[in-house]
């Protein structure tokens, strides 16, 4: 108790200040226009006069010195000023000291009153700026739509197809032009449906998808078509859905299961409808955390067992399939998308350097600088969400387990501490993570009032929900993706998108990195679809270090990038062929 009470003293903001007693009256002679009453004598308005000048009044006095500022602009003004005796300015002053107040409006005292005695903690959500709003909205908002859900209502596209339920097909032209902007800042993707198109590597797959339903996404999506694929396609986060995109897609006869803001029970419904059981047969399945492979595996395993392969991009589902591989129960091959280098070094970093500050802005209008941020983990994430706060001027702190990347964290500037140690000062805690519970409910319990507490990583496991979703706390929702999570002291803290992936949940991310994402993951597709039999077998392999870099090379032409050939000499002295792999397959 006492170390509370000292850090109450100590840090006390000025929301747990007192409203003073009382307010400065108004200038005497405005007091009866305030309160709505006329003088007998004064004289009726004129039509000339505006509401403005009707409603500010001035002292007698306080209008004779403003006469004369105003005289004072001219030559004639300022010689007279100069000949004009002191005494009449003195007076001026000496009475104009005597008030208090010499401008009042008349809702001044009205909104006085309206001031509230001090009862308890104030919302910390007491002013949203409009083009905050406006600009998360653009995003995130479909207030537009009707609230009934898709799955109570049949949609048909404009060529009677049905087999796809999303929020409103009626958005599908809208999506179409958010598509082609992405598009233009994805080369590599329109260079490989050039490049392949024609020899259509994927004809007969059969790709199962789910994934973030973005602009971007949906750009690989129909790249696949074009390359031979047929896809159907669900969610893997419930807040990340882009409804017009999703529209779009559904409009080109794409089988899309998703809407934003979709329930949990929602959300597994999704992707069932989207497996398609007893209708269709799936041979590929492109995962991003794991969920759409876990449902087949323990609903559908004999659809499973005839899968030719699966390529997996977060490191939720690289766990997942590891397990599964370690205990014998993997029966298909699996490519490790999360730690191929195009990935790790490009996605996991820069996306994120650039997409946290975005969806702190788009979502609380914080300011940056100065705050104490805890960054939990510091991974390649962890790198990128660090970099982005310091260069803003946060004080950021690093919570680590692993000894190598705790000692990265050190060479770069940061201190390593235990979250215990520092979480009753900061202002932000971030989880990079990947892991389950890294913010429990002690650490909830012991955070200050305001704190923001958010996640970067692909899974809401990361901050303990269940802690916060009990009778003696209160929820309050204040935005979209923004939850107020209230104690019964009032003490409160700020929960973003539930705990869920923060970037695309309450912002968006930039479509040339993800251009190199989505295009190893289209390599990756067509590497175990097209491979021989027995290449790969039952198990999860990396992306060849060769497809890494084709992937890096077709990006270069948009930074108008000239690269360094080697000579026969220095490649023979390297031992590597002059045409690459450049690195050997280890390299991270």
């Amino acid at each position: 108790m006492a170390e509370e009470k000292d850090q109450t003293e100590t840090g006390a903001s000025w929301e747990d200040l007192p409203l003073p007693d009382e307010y400065p009256e108004p200038y005497a002679e405005d007091r009866a226009v305030l309160n709505g009453e006329a003088k007998e004598d004064a004289p009726a308005a004129t039509t000339g006069e505006s509401t403005k000048d009707q409603s500010a009044k001035c002292s007698p006095n306080l209008h004779q010195m403003l006469k004369a500022a105003e005289s004072r602009r001219t030559p004639q003004g300022r010689d007279r000023d100069e000949t004009e005796a002191s005494e009449s300015e003195t007076e001026v002053v000496a009475e104009a000291r005597k008030t208090d107040m010499q401008i009042q409006f008349t809702d001044q005292k009205q909104e006085f009153n309206k001031r509230p005695a001090k009862t308890g903690r104030r919302s910390l959500s007491h002013s949203i700026s409009q083009s905050s709003t406006d600009s998360y909205g653009s995003v995130c908002s479909d207030s537009s739509e009707d609230e009934s859900s898709p799955r109570d209502k049949q949609q048909k596209s404009s060529k009677g197809f049905s087999d796809f339920c999303i929020k409103n097909i009626k958005q599908a032209d809208f999506g179409r032009k958010e598509i082609e902007i992405a598009q233009q800042e994805m080369p590599a993707l329109m260079v490989l449906r050039k490049r392949a198109g024609g020899e259509k590597p994927l004809a007969g797959a059969k790709v199962l998808g789910c994934t973030h339903i973005t602009a971007q996404t949906a750009v690989l999506i129909e790249t696949l078509s074009a390359l031979g694929a047929q896809c159907r396609w669900a969610a893997c986060n419930i807040f990340s859905t882009q409804n017009a995109v999703a529209a779009a897609l559904a409009e080109r006869g794409i089988s899309v299961f998703a809407w934003r803001e979709e329930s949990e029970d929602d959300f597994w419904w999704c992707i069932d409808r989207c497996v398609g059981a007893g209708t269709w047969q799936p041979n590929m399945i492109l995962d991003d955390g794991g969920d759409l492979t876990h449902w087949l595996y323990k609903k559908h395993p004999s659809l499973f067992k005839r899968l030719k392969g699966i390529v997996e991009e977060s490191v939720t589902g690289i766990y997942r399939l590891y397990q599964l591989s370690k205990a014998g129960k993997l029966c298909v091959p699996a490519m490790n998308v999360n730690d191929s280098v195009t990935k790790q070094k490009f996605d996991n970093l820069y996306c994120c350097k650039e997409s946290i500050l975005d969806g702190l802005k788009r979502t609380t209008d914080v300011m940056f600088g100065g705050k104490q941020v805890v960054v939990c983990g510091y991974g390649e994430v962890g790198k990128g969400c660090c970099a982005a706060l310091k260069a803003l001027g946060a004080i950021v702190y690093v919570t680590e387990v692993d000894p190598i990347c705790a000692l990265q964290a050190c060479m770069d500037g940061f201190r390593v501490i235990k979250l215990s140690e520092v979480v009753r000062q900061v202002d932000m805690v971030i989880t990079c993570t990947g892991n389950k519970n890294v913010v429990g409910g002690e650490h909830l319990d012991r955070m200050k009032n305001g704190c923001i507490v958010c996640n970067m990583g692909h899974s809401s496991t990361e901050i303990d929900l269940a802690s916060l979703r009990t009778a003696e706390l209160r929820w309050e929702r204040v935005r979209p993706q923004v939850d107020h999570v209230i104690w019964p002291d009032g003490k409160r803290i700020v929960l973003l998108a539930e705990g869920r992936l923060l970037n695309l949940s309450c912002s968006t991310v930039p479509s040339l990195v993800l251009s190199i994402t989505t295009t190893t993951q289209a390599m990756a597709l067509i590497e175990l679809y097209s491979a021989p039999e027995g290449r790969y077998k039952q198990d999860v392999y990396l992306l060849p270090k060769k497809m890494d870099e084709f992937v890096a090379s077709i990006h270069l032409p948009t930074f108008d990038a000239h690269v360094t050939e080697l000579t026969d000499e220095q490649a023979k002295y390297l031992g590597i062929s002059k045409h690459g792999p450049f690195k050997p397959s280890y390299y991270r």
